[in-house]
C-alpha cells in the first residue's frame, strides 16, 4: 500500500477590520488547489484577532473542498465517457 502526502497551507492577513485566509492543496498528482475566505469584524465587536483568523480560515477551508469536491466531480464525469452512450442504453 502506497502512502500519500497532501499538504495544506493556510495564509492570513488582516487589513483594517478583515481578516482574509488563503487555503492551498498541493498534491502530487495535481496543480494546487485554493479556497479563500473572509472574516469581517463587526466595528462594535471588541478586537479579537484570533476569531477573524478562524472563521476566515474555516471559510478558506470549506471553499477549498467544495472546489475539490467539484474537481473530483469532474473526473468522474471524464471516466464515465460520453453522455451519448447513456442516452442510448
Amino acid at each position: 500500500m502506497e502512502a500519500k502526502q497532501w499538504t495544506v497551507h493556510i495564509y492570513i492577513s488582516e487589513e483594517g477590520d478583515e481578516t482574509h485566509a488563503r487555503a492551498v492543496l498541493a498534491t502530487r498528482d495535481t496543480s494546487e488547489l485554493t479556497g479563500r475566505g473572509l472574516a469581517r469584524r463587526n466595528p462594535i465587536d471588541r478586537p479579537i484577532p484570533e476569531i477573524g483568523d478562524e472563521l476566515a480560515v474555516s471559510r478558506a477551508l470549506e471553499d477549498l473542498a467544495i472546489r475539490l469536491h467539484d474537481v473530483a466531480a469532474d473526473d468522474i464525469v471524464d471516466m464515465a465517457g460520453p453522455v451519448q452512450a447513456w442516452i442510448q442504453a
